[in-house]
This record gives C-alpha cells, sequence and structure tokens, in this order.
C-alpha cells in the first residue's frame, strides 16, 4: 500500500503529546503540502483538518464530558 504515509481523507489517533494539534504532523510523507493549521481537538476529542480533511480523534479523551 503506497498511500499509507498520504495524509488525504485519513483519520489519526493523536494523544495529549501531541498537542497543540497542527496539521499536517512532521511525520507525514507531505507534511509540507499545505499551510500549518493548529486545531482545537480538546473540546470536542476530534478535529478535521479544513485544508486535506484528515480528521483527528484524541486517545483516551471520552468525546463527551468537560475537564475541571
Amino acid at each position: 500500500m503506497s498511500d499509507l504515509k498520504n495524509n488525504t481523507q485519513r483519520v489519526i489517533e493523536v494523544t495529549e503529546s501531541d498537542l497543540p494539534l497542527h496539521c499536517p504532523m512532521p511525520q507525514h510523507a507531505d507534511w509540507n503540502a499545505h499551510p500549518r493549521v493548529y486545531l482545537s481537538i480538546e473540546t470536542r476529542g476530534e478535529a478535521l483538518c479544513p485544508y486535506c480533511g484528515t480528521l483527528y480523534r484524541l486517545k483516551g479523551k471520552p468525546s463527551s464530558g468537560s475537564h475541571h
């Protein structure tokens, strides 16, 4: 599968260590494919990149509920 590192139309799980979240991430093969955009993932537990459509999901966090 040659498209494993292609970051278009993918779902990527991230952890709190990846925050603040931005797309593209440094490990993407095409990390410079579009301008870096910071995504707010903390409140909903997921975020969609407006440039490439990659969906990011925050691992280990409930999708509903608030912090403190």
